[in-house]
């Protein structure tokens, strides 16, 4: 028999859903009008190219024509590579489709598998979690990137369910006062491929990235308390070791709900990163 429980969790799951497919959509809006926008500049490349020849009266005007123009069409939005084992890199690309960016600059392209821990200091207390390189490399070297350059000091996670167990941070401009209707759209201006999704489960203790689509992973991610159901199109990057404690009693206080009457929204108990650390084993 279905309960009023069950039924709550299946409509905070429905809800975060839609909106992860609505901010997909927006982004691909805009990345749509970014590529009519190169290609208007790439015909107008490829005007003064065969003008040009036709100017200089070349013998082979119209193959030389051909040829420019064809290198200079290029793919106005590339999809990320995902990690290359054999030469040890991962493949992060320009996105600033939301327009809510704090650019710190791109992760460097080699990454590590090493064993790693991260440390997420709140004003609540520290959450510790194990990092899995091997399995998510490019997740990982993305959050190395990001915690070095104070990234995530200061922010607020904006989102958090009762009846579904997670708590979302990684938004750098979100207020998190339940008003903003920007949280959840912030991220560092880059994009990174989708990893470790194989029999992907997302239960108490495992920390995953939020997205808005295939390979759209950015900066934001979730910790989950509890079992969420979701499936599996969210990388697994870590598990916490030390503080879900800290979620618990966060989650006890409760939400301030949003619109969409799924029992989800800004933790009325206000949880702020003051900072990120991550270390290493060689």
């Amino acid at each position: 028999m279905v309960t009023g429980k069950d039924r709550q969790k299946q409509l905070a799951r429905e809800h975060y859903q839609r909106q992860l497919r609505a901010r997909a959509e927006r982004q691909q809006r805009a990345r749509r009008n970014a590529i009519i926008g190169t290609t208007t500049a790439v015909v107008v490349v490829i005007g003064g190219v065969v003008a040009a020849t036709t100017l200089l009266g070349s013998d082979d005007g119209d193959a030389t024509a051909s040829a420019t123009a064809s290198a200079s069409i290029k793919p106005a939005v590339n999809d990320p590579k995902p990690y290359d084992p054999a030469k040890g890199t991962c493949g992060y690309v320009a996105d600033e489709s939301s327009g809510q960016v704090k650019n710190v600059g791109m992760p460097p392209e080699t990454v590590s598998t090493a064993p790693a821990t991260m440390t997420i200091k709140t004003n609540l207390g520290d959450i510790v979690a194990k990092l899995d390189s091997e399995k998510a490399p490019c997740t990982v070297n993305s959050f190395k990137f990001l915690a070095s350059k104070d990234y995530f000091d200061d922010t607020k996670c904006h989102r958090m369910g009762t009846d579904f167990p997670i708590l979302q941070c990684g938004d750098p401009l979100a207020k998190a006062d339940g008003k903003n209707p920007t949280d959840g759209q912030g991220g560092p201006g880059y994009r990174f491929a989708n990893e470790n999704l194989a029999g992907a489960k997302y239960t108490r203790g495992v920390i995953a990235m939020a997205n808005s689509g295939p390979n759209t992973n950015g900066s934001q991610f979730f910790i989950v308390y509890g079992d969420t159901g979701l499936s599996p199109d969210y990388t697994p990057f870590g598990t916490v070791t030390k503080g879900l404690e800290i979620v618990d009693k966060v989650a006890k206080k409760g939400v301030i709900a949003s619109a969409g009457g799924d029992g989800t929204g800004a933790p009325k108990q206000p949880v702020v990163i003051k900072d990120v650390t991550i270390t290493s084993k060689s």
